[in-house]
This record gives structure tokens, sequence and C-alpha cells, in this order.
């Protein structure tokens, strides 16, 4: 039986394809070798939702996560997502792409031009968890305690660069990587996969 395609959503840039083996290096180690590249806005919305349900696996990219938002959270292609979430199928978000995956999108002042705390709706894909990324690489410490104050009821996760945390089912499982933050008793502290 043919293996299905990985799909790597992104908003397009200038050299694009020089980036893209950040997302599909690990995977190829573990021998897959099959993925779609799907930039945003240019690919058709019809070619994109084909793509994302025909995806043994989804990846969606990191850059500007207003615009991540904007062309996937606020359009069909959330829709094809979820769908293919609640299948089962892994989803793996990198920045922006990571941001939007909550219900609650919360971008950072300094992930905004008008470098204010911001939130808008993700696409839900866990619940009652808000994230910030780049968190040690951004010194961002204050926009984690904004987040917590703004959705006190959440678990609150600040994500370094080069590090994870994995979910299962809509909950934290696992962390990896170099570092995963929370708040604890008004601290911010590194977690591991213990004490999630």
């Amino acid at each position: 039986m043919k293996v299905k395609p990985v799909s790597i959503i992104f908003v397009e840039r200038d050299g694009w394809e020089e980036y893209m083996p950040r997302y599909t290096e690990a995977l190829q180690n573990e021998g897959a070798n099959d993925f779609r590249y799907i930039p945003l806005p240019s690919t058709p919305m019809d070619e994109v939702i084909h793509n994302i349900r025909e995806s043994s696996g989804i990846i969606i990219g990191g850059g500007n996560t207003n615009m991540y938002a904007d062309y996937i959270v606020d359009t069909e292609i959330s829709h094809a997502i979820k769908e293919k979430y609640k299948t089962g199928t892994p989803i793996a978000g990198f920045s922006a792409g990571a941001l939007i995956s909550p219900k609650e999108c919360v971008i950072s002042p300094q992930d905004n031009i008008l470098q204010k705390f911001q939130h808008r709706p993700g696409l839900g894909l866990v619940e009652n968890m808000v994230i910030a990324v780049h968190f040690s690489e951004w010194n961002d410490e204050e926009h984690l305690r904004n987040i917590a104050s703004a959705f006190p009821y959440y678990q609150h996760y600040g994500i370094d660069e080069q590090s994870c945390l994995y979910c299962l089912n809509g909950m934290p499982v696992e962390t990896d990587g170099k570092g995963v933050y929370s708040i604890i008793h008004n601290q911010i502290t590194k977690t591991d996969k213990t004490s999630l």
C-alpha cells in the first residue's frame, strides 16, 4: 500500500524552497520521502483542500502569524485540517504554525507590526492551552505572563526554538529539545515530560 504524502502548508515568501529541509529532514531520516508543498495564497483553494485530504501528515510552517491566521484559520483550509485531525492525522506546527493551532492564537508584540499583545481565533486543535514561541530567544517572559493573565484558566507554555511540545488527543504529553516553560506558583519553570 502506498503511503500518502505529507503536506507542508506555508505562507509563500522569497527563498521558501531553501527553508523546506527544516521541515522535511527529520521525516526523511524516518523514511518519508513524499512531500506536497502548498504555498499560500498562490495555490488554488480546491488544490489545497485536495492535498490536505490526501495527506498522511500535515506541517504548518512559520512566518508572519497574522498572515497564517488570515490564509488558514479564516478560510476553508481550517475545516479540512480539523477534519484530518479528527481522524488521527498527525499535525505539526512550527512557530506561526504552532501559534495558530490552539483554540486561541496569542501573538507576541515581537511578532506583529503594531508591537502589541494580540489574540485571535486559532484552529482549535487543542483547547485550554495557549503558547508563546521563540520564548528564550525573544526574552518573552512578560508575554507569557500576559498570556497567563488574559487566559487564567488555560495551560500556558513558552517554547524555545529547537524545542517542541507534543500533544495527544489535545493534551500535552511530552516535551523535547532545548526548553519548554510554564508558570508554576507565579514562577517561570522549565518543564520536562514528567511534569506535564
